[in-house]
């Protein structure tokens, strides 16, 4: 047994030099871009990166260990022989990916993923822009990568697996195996954390050629591939340019925003508050007993009333906020590093005037790839739990809002103008454990998840409160907006508007106006073009729309799983895609609602998919 233990060891760590070799690789043919780093950065791309070098090693250990589990009762050269024939397999197709993502990076600029696959379908389509000399070199240099690569396998590892003999205790070495190939889900999903790895995990800078160093291709290739997204629009409801005509008039530009704001350089802040339900919201018609500061503010503010979420979850609320940029029903863009670094940003048109940007989150960074779109919205600075004392981990997601907000405090006592900060909470997420007495009586899971939402508001009055005494109030705005709502009872249905009505409440010492209602239907995406044009600055942001202005259209737009709704001052419609027809019709002429929300997701995939 402990022969066997010695060489699958041995085996795992000429995977990961194999990796490191192949870093190297890169770095080497990308030298124009390498070699404008530090060496210090560049190795950063080796520490950092190895997380993904283990999870691939651990994916390719699976199957030679699921083998040696029946040969414990076995003699012979048989397992030999057969680990033999599945790494020359296994380091060709490595050395394909390799040398293919090390060639194809200086085009695309972004590592490989299955995309490339995809032209295989038309090879001689896929060749045509290719010489003859590149095709050779091509393959010549796979060649001499995998000859490489297998003469050190066959001197170094090979003679490792040479003629087994059975083992004398069986049943131990089976159930010793056995524990050792379940392990392997741990590395491959990259530890016990809430989040499993992701290619965004590896992201430690904020040069993009760093990140995408340290990524390994071949980690990203199987990735994509198990999740293939659609290459062909799955809603095409009729002719596209009649439906980018219907798009353009309900996000028409024209028309002139009425002047909240008393100043045209603010300093700003978004607070997106997980999990604010709009039937919890006082002012919104919910429990006036459960969001008492947020009441008190809505007074003092701008609120929103009939505003909605752009989707179900916190990955696709952050792209639909910051880059107005709406949820998609299957998909979400915020995993795929290659489109939704392609977004206009609203992070960026901010730093490109002379912001001070940061992101705040108390949890964990890593969790649906949000480090990678953090990153690549090329935040200043980025603040998440690892900037945390592990001795306040009380939260199964991170730390509790409170500690969150009383480290923004504390980093806010001087601060550079202008600034623009976002802020993510998430102590009102399920499992709803909050560090406080219990405000609501009760142990079933609404009961629960008041008493979340009401330690938050109680946090967030707590700081604004705070924020109103500093020097810095008099010329700030501050956004606070939910990430989406919570469906905490099955008698909720998943497509209806309750449950995607959230509050946006603006409040600040920078309002020229206060304790007004919005009344205009809108929803996250609205927010970048809205507040933009508050600041005289401009951005292309197709989906969104100034909620401002006398000529905007009132809509929201909304999805959930193979599903979409669009809500008019009229009426609602909600479609399930699957069954391909409406699940709900309110209102007048709601069907006129179904084929404008047609159009608007027919545009939005479209160009989704070509990104």
């Amino acid at each position: 047994m402990q022969k066997r233990f010695i060489a699958i060891g041995n085996y795992a760590l000429f995977w990961l030099a194999f990796f490191f070799m192949a870093r190297l690789f890169f770095i080497f043919m990308q030298y124009h871009s390498s070699f404008q780093n530090s060496i210090g950065d560049l190795l950063g791309t080796f520490w950092h990166g190895a997380k993904l070098d283990i999870s691939t090693t651990g994916y390719y250990l699976l199957i030679p260990l699921l083998f040696v589990i029946p040969g414990v009762y076995f003699n012979g050269n048989w397992f030999r022989i057969f680990v033999r024939w599945y790494s020359y397999i296994m380091i060709i197709f490595s050395s394909i990916i390799i040398v293919s993502d090390a060639n194809l990076y200086s085009y695309w600029g972004f590592r490989m993923d299955y995309t490339p696959m995809l032209y295989l379908k038309t090879p001689g389509e896929a060749m045509a822009s290719v010489s003859t000399l590149k095709v050779i070199m091509f393959l010549v240099t796979i060649g001499l990568i995998a000859s490489f690569v297998i003469y050190f396998y066959n001197r170094l590892i090979d003679r490792l697996f040479n003629s087994f003999d059975r083992i004398r205790y069986r049943i131990p070495g089976v159930l010793f195996f056995l524990i050792l190939w379940g392990a392997l889900l741990i590395p491959i999903r990259g530890g016990f954390g809430v989040a499993p790895i992701n290619a965004g995990s590896v992201y430690f800078s904020k040069k993009m050629f760093l990140n995408h160093t340290a990524i390994n291709a071949v980690w990203n290739v199987g990735s994509s591939a198990f999740a293939q997204k659609p290459v062909k629009n799955p809603y095409e409801f009729g002719d596209l340019s009649v439906a980018k005509s219907v798009v353009d008039s309900l996000t028409v530009k024209k028309g002139i925003p009425v002047k909240v704001l008393n100043t045209s350089r603010p300093d700003i802040i978004i607070i997106v508050i997980e999990s604010f339900s709009g039937y919890l919201i006082g002012p919104l018609g919910g429990d006036s007993l459960v969001t008492p500061n947020f009441n008190r503010y809505s007074r003092e503010g701008i609120l929103f009333s009939d505003f909605y979420a752009s989707g179900t979850r916190t990955d696709k609320a952050i792209p639909a906020i910051l880059d107005g940029y709406p949820a998609q029903p299957a998909q979400s863009i915020i995993k795929e590093p290659k489109k939704s670094q392609s977004l206009p940003s609203l992070v960026k048109i901010l730093i490109e005037n002379g912001y001070r940007s940061s992101f705040w989150y108390g949890g964990e960074i890593n969790f649906a790839n949000f480090n990678s779109f953090v990153i690549g919205s090329g935040f200043h600075d980025i603040i998440t739990k690892s900037n945390f004392d592990p001795a306040n981990y009380n939260s199964k997601w991170g730390v509790h809002d409170h500690i969150l907000f009383q480290t923004l405090k504390d980093s806010m006592k001087e601060v550079k103008e202008p600034f623009f900060k976002v802020v993510l909470t998430l102590s009102s997420h399920e499992p709803f454990d909050v560090p406080m007495e219990p405000v609501f009586k009760g142990s079933d899971d609404m009961t629960k998840y008041k008493n979340s939402i009401f330690y938050t508001d109680k946090t967030l009055g707590s700081f604004l409160d705070w924020a109103k005494g500093t020097y810095w109030w008099k010329n700030t705005l501050i956004i606070l907006v939910a990430d989406h709502c919570a469906r905490i009872s099955s008698d909720m249905p998943n497509y209806k508007q309750n449950v995607f009505k959230i509050p946006m409440l603006w409040v600040g010492g920078a309002l020229l106006k206060r304790d007004i209602r919005i009344e205009k239907l809108g929803s996250q995406v609205d927010i970048p073009v809205t507040l933009l044009n508050q600041l005289g600055l401009t951005g292309n942001f197709p989906f969104s729309k100034d909620m401002l202005s006398d000529q905007s259209k009132s809509f929201a737009f909304y999805t959930y799983n193979e599903g979409f709704g669009f809500i008019t001052d009229s009426s609602a419609v909600s479609v399930d895609l699957k069954i391909k027809k409406p699940v709900l019709l309110e209102g007048k002429d709601p069907e006129s609602g179904e084929r404008k929300g047609k159009a608007y997701l027919q545009v939005l995939f479209n160009d989704y998919i070509k990104r």
